[in-house]
């Protein structure tokens, strides 16, 4: 996982894809379809709506991959564009929301396990060293190597895919178009309705800047990070709306909202109980998928931010592997920690836990709408405005995806956005001790007196 020219790089268009796919289409969108079912055919515009804003964002990171291939990916190109503040707030806020989120992939793991062994809801220890076992094997094969965990990558988003793409193309034909009406089934206005959609939808699209941050990791990076992060994006922008459509018009929207596993449950009506099992399977090694290709990022986030001196060096120290096997075990360590709290049985550590984990989305919004502005700084400060870098084509581009990204944090509340902005600013006092040591150690530099 490093980007020293010693370390060989060892992702490919492949590999990459298969993150952006597997970070994307995570444990989350498993459950989106039935949290969307009281919105009804809204939904789907929804799904449509938020997957052109999805490919304008996947555009912008696709245009920066080409244009500053470089490892750390929001965070790298905000500091590049806005300075070294900037950059580790995004690079704070980012790291956050990643290891907040894992306790919830792998707590979805263990529900997906509970389809082939029920016996174990009834043991929450047990459900507990599961998840955490989960969290801790995807840990130790992303410490052996960035090579070992794009090929787990690929490895979960090849068998995954066909059963959800079988759903998504194969079910039309069991769809029951009188599930679709009324069109706005809340007592709110259709744009009202729509925005309260944003966070939910684009909450499974978090994940289409994955190619970017092992920039340093990828062969070709000018090549192969846009046509992973197009592809990717698009192919599930595909699965969500159709795999949405066909599971609302399977099961209704009363008994979609219901569901606890819809894609599972679509999946026994149309094909028989077989099916449902053959979709929990599916999900389970998504979830994994999930696990593995945010704990890359989880580590290479922090180590570019650390490399320049605006997170602590511990993130960069590289094993023999040339990992940042430090950086994993801390982010590792948070998210068990925050995994026994929510499983502790306590009420109000429970909440505590849900609250964090909505406020990962407004946190990763931020570094969106960032990159949707820095992408003009960079195009000026490297002076490539010329050839396929038109402006005529970046600046609507950009615009729009810096619509979506602030219409999504619209739609989460304002108390999301508040807290959000606290959870940006509790790093304030780590950023400054650190600027602190980096001005001591520069003015110690430049005072000392010259080799003879």
């Amino acid at each position: 996982m490093s980007n020293s020219e010693a370390t060989p790089r060892t992702l490919g268009v492949w590999a990459c894809t298969c993150l952006v796919i597997g970070n994307v289409v995570g444990s989350g969108f498993f459950l989106a379809p039935a949290a969307l079912a009281p919105y009804g055919t809204v939904a789907l515009f929804g799904w449509i709506v938020m997957s052109f804003g999805a490919m304008s964002l996947g555009l912008v990171f696709a245009r920066l991959g080409r244009i500053a291939p470089a490892a750390g990916g929001p965070y790298a190109y905000t500091r590049m564009g806005f300075g070294d503040f900037a950059g580790f707030l995004i690079a704070w806020g980012y790291w956050i929301s990643m290891w907040a989120s894992q306790p919830a992939i792998a707590l979805a793991f263990v529900g997906y396990l509970r389809v082939f062994f029920p016996t174990l809801g009834e043991h929450p220890f047990i459900n507990l060293a599961l998840a955490l076992a989960s969290m801790w094997a995807v840990a130790l094969v992303n410490m052996r190597g960035v090579k070992e965990a794009g090929q787990l990558q690929i490895l979960m988003v090849s068998v995954k895919l066909v059963p959800f793409l079988a759903i998504a193309l194969l079910g039309l034909f069991w769809v029951d178009w009188s599930h679709f009406t009324p069109i706005n089934p809340t007592p709110d206005p259709f744009f009202v309705a729509l925005s309260a959609t944003a966070p939910l939808t684009m909450f499974a699209f978090l994940g289409i800047e994955s190619a970017t941050v092992p920039a340093g990791d990828v062969k070709n990076p000018a090549r192969t990070i846009p046509i992973a992060t197009i592809v990717g994006t698009a192919t599930a922008a595909l699965v969500f709306t159709l795999g949405t459509l066909v599971v609302m018009g399977v099961m209704g929207r009363e008994a979609l909202g219901r569901s606890s596993s819809p894609f599972a449950d679509a999946a026994s009506i149309m094909w028989g109980p077989w099916a449902g099992y053959v979709i929990a399977f599916a999900a389970m090694l998504s979830s994994l998928g999930a696990l593995n290709g945010w704990t890359l990022l989880m580590s290479q986030v922090p180590m570019a931010a650390a490399r320049n001196g605006v997170l602590p060096q511990v993130f960069a120290d590289l094993n023999r592997k040339g990992v940042p096997a430090r950086g994993i075990v801390i982010s590792v360590g948070l998210s068990s920690l925050l995994l026994t709290l929510q499983t502790s049985g306590t009420d109000a550590l429970i909440s505590v836990y849900d609250f964090v984990v909505e406020l990962s989305t407004v946190a990763e919004m931020v570094p969106y709408v960032f990159c949707c502005l820095v992408e003009g700084a960079l195009y000026l400060s490297l002076g490539k405005t010329m050839g396929y870098f038109n402006p005529r084509t970046y600046i609507p581009i950009a615009f729009i995806a810096f619509l979506f990204s602030m219409w999504t944090i619209y739609g989460s509340g304002p108390q999301a956005g508040m807290w959000g902005l606290l959870l940006l600013l509790a790093g304030l006092p780590v950023y400054v001790i650190l600027h602190h040591k980096r001005v001591k150690s520069d003015r110690a530099q430049s005072q000392a007196p010259d080799p003879a």
